[in-house]
């Protein structure tokens, strides 16, 4: 099998482009391939060097079924970074700079060599809606909280080569990458020479894979992979299993896209599918629009797969020109995926799959999902009945931990002279927000005809109802206004209150006080509705215990109903002024209806203007002013920007790993402990010791911001870390929050305030969870608080992908029960000793390693787990202490072999 036939000269309207076409490899059947396997191999193609990429890796790709977990290094073309996520990656790499002067480099040598945008969407909060002021206003507040994080955001751009910034207010990450960075195809220097290549992106947030809705094969990773990328080191991947869902079908009248990715996520969910790619095949592929694929796409991480892909079509080109790309840019895009066989249409052969799940569309219905995970499904013809068995699990939860709660509890309050009472069941939140929904035009004109219908029949939202509208691009609100539905959306005070993530992730803002006080003091089951692609425990705010995920529609009709506990087919949301009932099927817009206000108000040019200037920002980003220097001059004082810990003992030479000895429970955890539960983004609780932290040196509760915004301080971040106020850890399973015991003691403490016990005492921790443990966002505080509190390794059933790999580039060792076992039937109830033992004898990729728990009576349970370590790499980052050491380590060899 021979390679050099693949580079070839292809004729572009830049020029005559290098390329590299896997068509050409002889003897390959590509068209059996999956497409994003066929990316993967223009990739190693492209990067065949003999050293890092090898011809045996090639190889492997090409004949990929017979090679599934073999690793291969792969060289995403760039890098997108949000600020909960970039501003610590960059800290980081400023960190990394003073390492490399401690130890006698240049600190220039630390910085990106690809492509990388941030994006600043995570920061804004909901602290003002319901009002035309709102989005200004909340903006400001923006700025004036942040002021700290956006100087060193300036510093790094001007401080690091090949990264731009985005200013606050120009949308959502992913929104902002399908809109406007991605390429599709590259037209550009690739070693010193013009060449095409397949756009390929990591991002420091899990929906990444929004991207794969255009054919761009896209992941999340965490921060610390991503600045092993961004400085030059090629992220090793296994080869994948590829896994075809076919649609067949055709969505009924009232089926909303939001409907689709509900159940396609109910459906995948329980598929397995961690590691694995998912392409999208069959009759109705072709069919879905490119908006309704990028909100398939961005959920990817709530079915489980590394990333859900649709190939290059006639759709993406349509979304292209709808966009705003030029039109030489879509067509030279046709014509290169063309040539080197990534392009869809109907002629095109199904690749083989390792397997093919069907999913029949016609089968949707609508539907909401909550209380507390993605894939939790409820057909809307069925929530009312759903909410009463939650209403129940609840009480009956509340009563095991001795405290009762009413449930035909009532607590009156009043606005504006009106008197009512919130419930169980009253929705206090309602956000149409999230790139995953508000991307799709389909979505947001559907929520703009509903509002508008309902107001024409004198139908209002509830006044206990936090309203709230943060589309992820203004390019929104220009085809709302155009079309004359914004004004019904205000109309129903869902006014808009900023253009980034803000309810999704948890910045929610503050509930009004009587409503706070309400539901405290009456225990009430509220909660809260949004158009997000996550609902976790806690995650959206502390007082809604239950968080549905829904349409913009069904955002919009239950902010008037006002309550979870309806039947919306057979229940009014209302009485118009007559005082005549006005059901949801007579404010429903017909699909015809959205399509004909879509294809009125929508033009490439409103995406061109509200991008044009993205990388300038306004007028208060431009005023702020930093001076450019080589090394980053940290404030000791500064409680946002601290030097991070992680480099302070760094040495060029590594030792051995050794066997974890005497090591202590620092968390006993269940199932599907979150990225959230383990390191919260949202806000800081006054009482929490993070809180008591950030008073102590001067900051006002009101000041407190959140603690995504605060992950550039470590003090604040290990204080918070399992600190969420959902956890469950159970040794203390009578207490909710970051508590721990401390053992042998048994003394009740925060889970900081023991780890630091333990810390004193010389005894390393652990922590011992369930399935799914590292679920959901790809934090890399997640793994970074554990390690400043002292875990040395995290024993569970299994790990989401992107969690796992956080943890190994810590250096934190994951480890996995054998199949079948678990801590329950093992026996183990958190209070052993354990000794983890095989470490020192030498790894390979997952080896099995021996644990002795020591009870407390003297006696063992000897048990195996499976050291999580999946690649040769991973085994060379562990030994290293982590990937950031590694990389230190590497450039400091290779410019010292270059002097």
């Amino acid at each position: 099998m021979k390679f050099s036939n693949a580079t070839e000269i292809f004729k572009t309207y830049k020029g005559n482009a290098r390329i590299w076409n896997p068509a050409k490899v002889k003897d390959v059947n590509l068209y059996s391939i999956p497409y994003s396997i066929r990316i993967l191999i223009e990739n190693t193609l492209r990067n065949l060097d003999g050293k890092i990429v090898t011809e045996e890796d090639v190889k492997a790709l090409i004949n990929w079924r017979d090679n599934i977990g073999r690793e291969i290094p792969y060289f995403p073309s760039r890098v997108i970074l949000q600020d909960f996520t970039g501003v610590p990656a960059l800290i980081d790499l400023a960190a990394m700079r003073d390492a490399v002067k401690k130890l006698g480099g240049d600190p220039k040598i630390i910085n990106p060599l690809v492509p990388v945008h941030l994006i600043l969407d995570h920061s804004v909060q909901v602290d003002y809606y319901g009002t035309v002021y709102a989005l200004e206003r909340n903006m400001e507040v923006e700025i004036e909280r942040n002021i700290e994080r956006y100087r060193f955001l300036k510093w790094a751009e001007k401080a690091f080569k090949n990264l731009k910034v985005a200013s606050p207010g120009f949308g959502i990450i992913h929104q902002v990458n399908i809109e406007y960075l991605a390429q599709v195809i590259h037209l550009t220097k690739f070693n010193g020479r013009l060449a095409a290549f397949p756009d390929t992106v990591i991002g420091t947030d899990s929906h990444t894979t929004m991207v794969s809705s255009l054919g761009v094969l896209g992941w999340g990773v965490g921060g610390i992979e991503a600045e092993a990328v961004m400085l030059g080191q090629p992220y090793y991947i296994s080869i994948p299993e590829v896994i075809g869902v076919k649609l067949v079908g055709e969505p009924r009248e009232g089926v909303t896209p939001t409907d689709l990715v509900l159940t396609i996520t109910e459906i995948l969910r329980k598929k397995n599918l961690v590691d694995k790619i998912v392409e999208f095949t069959g009759p109705c592929v072709g069919k879905l629009s490119a908006p309704d694929r990028a909100t398939i796409s961005n959920m990817s991480p709530e079915y489980g797969p590394r990333t859900a892909y649709f190939p290059i079509d006639t759709e993406t080109l349509k979304y292209l020109q709808l966009t705003g790309r030029s039109l030489q840019h879509i067509k030279f895009v046709e014509k290169y995926s063309k040539k080197i066989g990534i392009f869809r249409d109907e002629s095109s052969p199904e690749p083989e799959y390792m397997d093919v799940i069907t999913i029949d569309l016609s089968e949707v219905e609508p539907s909401i999902s909550g209380p507390l995970n993605p894939e939790d499904r409820i057909p809307l013809s069925k929530v009312k009945e759903r909410f009463i068995q939650v209403l129940n699990e609840y009480i009956e939860e509340s009563r095991k931990r001795g405290v009762n709660v009413d449930s035909s509890a009532r607590a009156p309050i009043e606005f504006d002279g009106l008197k009512t009472e919130l419930t169980h069941g009253s929705i206090v939140i309602a956000a149409i927000t999230s790139c995953v929904n508000t991307s799709n035009p389909t979505l947001m004109i559907g929520a703009g005809l509903l509002a508008k219908k309902a107001v024409e029949r004198g139908l209002s939202t509830k006044p206990w109802v936090k309203t709230s509208f943060a589309p992820g691009s203004p390019v929104v609100v220009e085809y709302l206004k155009k079309s004359g539905l914004l004004q019904y959306l205000e109309a129903l005070r869902f006014h808009i209150v900023g253009f980034g993530c803000t309810t999704c992730i948890g910045n929610s803002g503050p509930l009004p006080p009587k409503i706070s006080d309400a539901i405290k003091s009456h225990q009430l089951y509220a909660v809260s509705i949004l158009s997000g692609n996550r609902n976790f425990a806690g995650r959206i705010h502390p007082l809604t215990r239950g968080s549905f995920l829904a349409s913009p529609l069904l955002v919009v009709a239950y902010a008037l109903a006002g309550r979870l506990d309806i039947d919306l087919y057979n229940e009014p949301l209302g009485l118009d002024p007559n005082g005549a009932p006005v059901y949801l099927r007579d404010i429903w817009p017909s699909n015809r209806e959205i399509k004909e206000v879509i294809e009125k108000a929508i033009s490439p040019s409103d995406f061109k203007k509200r991008y044009s200037k993205i990388f300038e920002g306004g007028e208060k980003w431009r005023q702020i002013q930093v001076e450019a220097t080589d090394l980053y001059p940290w404030d000791e004082k500064s409680t946002y920007i601290r030097k991070p810990p992680f480099f302070e003992d760094l040495t060029l030479e590594t030792s051995e790993p050794r066997d974890i000895r005497n090591a202590r429970t620092l968390v006993l955890l269940g199932d599907r402990i979150t990225t959230d539960h383990i390191s919260p983004a949202g806000s800081i609780p006054v009482e929490s010791l993070a809180g008591r932290y950030l008073i102590e040196r001067g900051v006002r509760p009101e000041e407190f911001n959140t603690y995504g915004s605060r992950r550039g301080n470590h003090e604040v971040m290990i204080r918070g870390t399992f600190d969420n106020v959902r956890l469950r850890n159970l040794l203390t399973p009578e207490k909710e929050g970051g508590w721990t015991i401390h053992l042998p003691t048994g003394q009740l403490m925060r889970v900081y305030e023991a780890s630091q016990k333990y810390m004193e005492e010389g005894i390393p921790v652990i922590v011992v969870a369930g399935k799914q443990y590292g679920a959901g966002s790809s934090r890399d505080w997640a793994a970074k608080g554990p390690y400043l509190l002292g875990v040395k390794a995290v024993i569970a059933e299994n790990f989401e992908s992107i969690h796992r790999s956080n943890l190994v580039g810590m250096g934190i060792l994951p480890l996995q029960f054998e199949e079948g076992q678990n801590w329950k039937t093992l026996g183990l109830t958190g209070r052993e000793v354990f000794h983890i033992e095989g470490i020192e004898e030498g790894l390979y990729p997952r080896k099995k390693l021996r644990v002795r728990a020591v009870r407390e009576d003297g006696s063992e349970i000897i048990f195996n787990v499976i050291a999580r370590l999946d690649t040769n790499i991973e085994i060379e980052y562990y030994k290293h202490g982590g990937i950031l050491k590694y990389v230190i380590r590497n450039i400091l060899k290779k410019t010292a072999k270059a002097k």
